[in-house]
């Protein structure tokens, strides 16, 4: 029994001295055990947190609208007859390019060529009478009346002239402007009048495409404006433009004003009359630019992290757009500003941060500075 007991003793003496030395072995001492008797020791206040930043810089918002249009060609008529009358000729095929003056149909003249002969034998006959009384001017011979007639009567033949040309120029129809016609349903024979279509003419070099634009883009919609046109077909052309007219009223019904852009068509592959799919990128103000991880949300909105005098800064910022992983937001910063995009979890109110461009914390950092909180 003896012998029992001193082995027990012995043994939890044995014991308590191996406890003793691990205590001593690892109890913490100099400034780490300062920090964890809760005290602030220098090296924990000298101990910055890593982030990684990005400089804020400005871009405009970015705003796409998209909208259907209709065209027109740059200038475009239905071609009708000043008179009536037989058709004679009929000088262009359908769907044929022609130029200012040509000729397109022709109608019967005989008789205004005739009276324009006539007219011509009269105004000859009115200036050699002006022309003899002019030789007995001084002589008495011919009364100062008689020589005012015959001025007058030369000045009306003039004017007879004058008419009985336009009634021949009539009858041959010619086109305004240089494009391409259209289908005509006219033959030599038929006899047209004023209300007869003869053809279509269209000068499709370029084409006026009108679209309907939605009032809230008003002011920033002007004339020179660029857009982007293209057919509904999967491999239709894309064609540049620009805005050369806008509306000057809203509609109340649709609240939409009219917007129409000039769109050249050299090569002619558009045609007058076609709808378009007719894109718009418009900018608007410029907003501070930043990296979209850096956005975070608290009870009264949006923030994010700045870096001002190598402290931490809480900005309270509003969202405008999301563009390419960034985001354009309105708030109180400026350009070249820097905001925190890596290491977000460790930020507070005046910080101490360190902190480089780049796009990953170097782990020795983070641990040193997860380290450290934790020891807080």
């Amino acid at each position: 029994m003896m012998d029992g007991r001193r082995w027990a003793f012995g043994g939890g003496a044995l014991l308590a001295l191996a406890a003793l030395v691990l205590a001593v072995q690892f109890w913490p001492s100099g400034p780490a055990a300062e920090g964890a008797a809760g005290g602030n020791g220098p090296a924990r206040a000298s101990r910055a947190a890593p982030v990684i930043v990005e400089k804020v810089t400005f871009r405009p918002e970015r705003t796409r609208l998209e909208a259907v249009g209709t065209s027109r060609a740059l200038k475009s008529v239905t071609i009708h007859p000043a008179v009536s009358g037989e058709v004679t000729a009929v000088e262009f095929t359908p769907g044929e390019k022609v130029e200012a003056g040509d000729l397109l149909v022709g109608l019967e003249k005989r008789e205004e060529e005739l009276a324009a002969e006539l007219a011509k034998v009269r105004l000859e006959d009115a200036k050699r009478l002006v022309a003899r009384y002019g030789r007995t001017r001084g002589s008495g011979a011919v009364s100062a009346t008689t020589i005012d007639a015959a001025r007058t009567a030369l000045d009306e033949a003039k004017i007879a002239l004058g008419r009985a040309q336009v009634a021949l120029d009539f009858r041959s129809i010619k086109a305004p402007f240089g494009g391409y016609v259209g289908i005509t349903d006219v033959d030599v024979g038929d006899r047209i009048g004023p209300d007869t279509a003869i053809t279509t003419l269209d000068d499709r070099s370029s084409l006026l495409v009108s679209f309907d634009v939605p009032e809230v883009f008003i002011s920033r919609l002007d004339v020179g404006t660029p857009i982007m046109v293209s057919t509904w077909a999967q491999s239709g052309p894309k064609e540049e433009g620009r805005v050369v007219d806008v509306g000057s009223r809203i509609d109340p019904q649709s609240r939409t004003f009219v917007t129409r852009a000039r769109v050249d068509n050299e090569a002619d592959r558009l045609r007058p009359g076609m709808s378009f799919r007719v894109v718009i990128d418009l900018e608007g103000p410029l907003y501070a630019v930043v990296p979209e991880v850096s956005v975070q949300w608290g009870g009264d909105g949006s923030y994010l992290w700045a870096v001002r005098g190598g402290k931490a800064e809480r900005v309270s910022v509003t969202i405008v757009q999301r563009q390419e992983g960034h985001v354009l937001v309105d708030g109180a910063l400026e350009k070249g500003d820097l905001v925190v995009k890596e290491g977000l979890q460790r930020m507070r109110e005046g910080l101490d941060v360190s902190y480089r461009e780049g796009d990953v914390i170097a782990e020795d950092e983070a641990a040193d500075a997860d380290g450290a909180e934790r020891r807080l």
